[in-house]
């Protein structure tokens, strides 16, 4: 039973340490170029007033993720062409945010404006902070318009386009997004079908638990079972071997029997009584009773 205890011990551990490292932290690596724009013409200004190309930096991760220490770049033979300041409050970037960079190539502007323009640049690149895993990456094609930026069209998606309003430092997706949840709603309007579905879930829920319980509760009786029958063979056994005959039962009783019998010496059950030679009993005599008179 306890073997089978640590078993069940070791594999959970097993399971949830295997589980952990196959999850990803949560880090630079979920950092994403979201949106970038490469003719600015009258869109959006920095904060120096002026109207440059820009790069959008998505957080895609849950929790917040500093881009500091990263490299941002155009050409991938040079990885490490323009390093992020760390330790800067700018550079943290919060859950589902975003973060805006400058390709003025005009660093002394500040930590946002990068020392690369991207009206030459072919690709744009982000790598980790040991300048070689590559993170994120998209190419820049030839035809970019004008005020019109090019980005995922959902945040942090894999399908790229033209969107339909620049929105750096802000959601890609403008438009109304009809929900699961929306359609579902237009399909059931009195949520019948939604009750007969968590109905349903509930039920094949408890069946579930019922059975795991059942079979679980059955494998450890099974095992109590054969550790039991395990412990008492010896004892079987044992006796088997010190099992006595019946004749030497016996012969134990008769000598018992004869031990008793004979711890007092056989006495006569006859009395005998012999007449006395006196006519009379000292014992009656009243002349033993009397006292003597006090002087």
């Amino acid at each position: 039973m306890k073997e089978n205890i640590i078993r069940i011990i070791a594999g959970v551990s097993i399971v949830c340490f295997w589980s952990m490292g196959s999850i990803k932290a949560q880090s630079a690596l979920d950092l994403r170029i979201n949106e970038f724009m490469v003719n600015n013409d009258s869109n959006f200004v920095d904060d120096y007033g002026e109207h440059n190309p820009w790069i959008e930096i998505y957080n895609s991760a849950y929790n917040m993720v500093n881009i500091g220490g990263c490299y941002l770049t155009n050409d991938l033979s040079n990885p490490t062409m323009y390093r992020i300041q760390k330790g800067q409050d700018i550079t943290k970037i919060p859950t589902r945010s975003y973060l805006v960079f400058w390709a003025d190539n005009n660093t002394t502007r500040g930590i946002l404006h990068l020392n690369f323009d991207l009206k030459e640049s072919k690709i744009i690149a982000l790598f980790d902070a040991n300048g070689k895993t590559l993170i994120d990456s998209i190419s820049i094609t030839k035809k970019q318009q004008t005020d019109v930026s090019f980005g995922r069209l959902e945040d942090g998606s894999a399908t790229w386009g033209y969107l339909s309003k620049a929105t750096p430092a802000a959601n890609n997706l403008t438009t109304a997004k009809v929900s699961a949840a929306d359609v579902f709603g237009a399909m059931d309007p009195l949520g019948v079908g939604m009750t007969i579905i968590a109905m349903s879930v509930v039920f094949i829920g408890l069946a579930f638990l019922y059975l795991f319980f059942k079979y679980l509760g059955r494998f450890f009786l099974r095992d109590k079972k054969k550790q039991k029958q395990g412990e008492t063979k010896p004892n079987e056994n044992a006796e088997e071997e010190d099992e006595i005959s019946g004749e030497v039962n016996a012969a134990i009783a008769a000598a018992l029997y004869f031990y008793r019998t004979e711890l007092h010496d056989t006495e006569a059950t006859v009395l005998t009584i012999n007449k006395v030679a006196r006519a009379y009993s000292p014992w009656s005599s009243k002349i033993y009773g009397l006292r003597k008179n006090p002087k």
